[in-house]
C-alpha cells in the first residue's frame, strides 16, 4: 500500500514592503522558515516577530513544526525585524549618544559654586550663606532628556519624555523623595525587547519603553508613567523585595493623592463639580485606597469578613483591585532590567 503523499503549503511573508512566497511541507520545522527567511532578508532569526491571524511565533525550537505553530496553506505572514546591518547602524549612533549623554550628565552633576565677589589677588569670595545653605530643590528632577534621534519621530518622543519631567505628580514625589536622575531617555523596541524600563546606577539614568514594537506609535501615557514610578523606586531600592514594593506603593499613591488635591481644590475656586474632570480610571479612588496596602500583603482579605453589606461590597472591590495590581506589578519586575547585569552595561 502506498503512503499518500503530502503537498507542499504556499505561504506569503511579507517584510518591509516586500512579498516573498514559499512553499513548504507541513512537517517542516519553524527554525527552518526562520532560517530561510534569514537568508532572503539578512534578519537573524532570533529577531524575526512573524504575526499571522492574531499570533504571533518567536523563535522556532527543534521540535516545533509549521503545523504546531498554526501556520496554514495560503496563509499570508507578517515579519517584524531588524537586520544586522541595521543593528551595527544603531549601535554605533548609540554609542556615540551614550558619549554624549555621560559627558551632558558629568556636566549636570558637577557642584557650581558662583562668586558673590572677587577679593584682592583676584581669589573668588563665596558669601557664608551661599556656602551653608541647603541643596536647591531643583536638583531633584531630571537633569537631561534625550529621545533618540535616529529612530522614527524623535520630535513626538521628546515631547512624551517632556511630559514626563514635567508632570506636576511625578515633580511632586521627586521633591518630597529626594530623587535625582541625570537622564531619562528611551529605550528602543530592538534593544532588550523584554524590557520596559531600566534604571541604571540608581538615578543615573531611567530608560522607558515609550514605542510600541513596531515603531509606529506611542504606549499609553499612564502606563509609561506608571513604569516611571516603578524606576523611581529603583533610586532607593535595587530588589524586588518587600522594601521595594512598599515604597512604589507609596510613590503610586502619592501620584493620586496629589492629583485629587489638584483636582478638588481646582473645583473650589472654579465651583465645576469634581464628577466634571477626568481621571485616570473609572476605579481610580479604589486603587488609590488598594495602594495604601504594601503589594503582597493580605489585609484585605482578612478585612472582607467585617461591616455590613455595603461595607462588604466595597472591599470586596477593593480585594480585586489590589489583585489586578498585584499582577500587574508582578508583569512589570518581569519586564524591569534594573538589578540585573543589563542594568549595568
Amino acid at each position: 500500500m502506498s503512503t499518500p503523499s503530502i503537498e507542499a503549503m504556499n505561504i506569503t511573508v511579507s517584510s518591509r514592503g516586500t512579498a516573498h512566497r514559499l512553499a513548504l511541507l507541513p512537517d517542516s520545522l519553524l527554525s527552518s522558515l526562520q532560517a530561510e527567511l534569514e537568508n532572503l532578508t539578512g534578519v537573524p532569526a532570533s529577531l524575526q516577530k512573524l504575526i499571522y491571524k492574531g499570533k504571533k511565533a518567536g523563535q522556532g525550537s527543534d521540535s516545533v513544526t509549521l503545523a504546531d505553530a498554526g501556520i496554514k496553506d495560503g496563509m499570508k505572514i507578517q515579519m517584524l525585524g531588524t537586520t544586522t546591518k541595521d543593528l551595527d547602524g544603531l549601535k554605533d549612533v548609540e554609542d556615540e549618544q551614550k558619549k554624549r549623554e555621560r559627558i551632558l550628565r558629568e556636566r549636570a552633576l558637577k557642584p557650581q559654586v558662583k562668586p558673590r565677589s572677587t577679593g584682592p589677588g583676584g581669589s573668588s569670595i563665596a558669601t557664608l550663606s551661599t556656602l551653608n545653605a541647603s541643596p536647591s530643590t531643583s536638583q531633584y528632577r531630571f537633569h537631561d532628556i534625550k529621545p533618540l534621534e535616529h529612530l522614527p519621530n524623535p520630535e513626538t518622543a521628546r515631547a512624551v519624555l517632556d511630559k514626563l519631567a514635567t508632570d506636576p505628580a511625578i515633580r511632586h514625589v521627586m521633591q518630597k523623595h529626594r530623587f535625582t536622575v541625570g537622564v531619562l531617555t528611551e529605550l528602543a523596541p530592538h534593544e532588550h525587547p523584554e524590557l520596559l524600563g531600566l534604571n541604571v546606577n540608581k538615578g543615573e539614568a531611567i530608560k522607558l519603553r515609550i514605542r510600541t514594537d513596531r515603531y509606529d506609535g506611542f504606549r499609553l501615557y499612564k502606563e509609561i508613567r506608571r513604569v516611571l514610578c516603578h524606576e523611581l523606586a529603583h533610586n532607593v531600592w535595587g530588589d524586588h523585595d518587600n522594601n521595594f514594593k512598599e515604597l512604589n506603593s507609596q510613590l503610586n499613591r502619592e501620584v493620586f493623592e496629589y492629583e485629587k488635591s489638584v483636582m478638588e481644590g481646582a473645583r473650589t475656586l472654579s465651583g465645576t463639580p469634581l464628577s466634571a474632570f477626568s481621571w485616570d480610571t473609572p476605579s481610580s479612588e479604589q486603587e488609590a485606597e488598594a495602594q495604601s496596602y504594601v503589594l503582597g500583603g493580605s489585609d484585605v482579605q482578612r478585612m472582607a469578613s467585617d461591616g455590613d453589606s455595603p461595607e462588604q461590597r466595597r472591599r470586596r472591590v477593593l480585594e480585586a483591585t489590589l489583585n489586578r495590581l498585584r499582577k500587574e506589578e508582578e508583569e512589570l519586575e518581569q519586564s524591569c532590567g534594573t538589578g540585573h547585569s543589563i542594568g549595568s552595561s
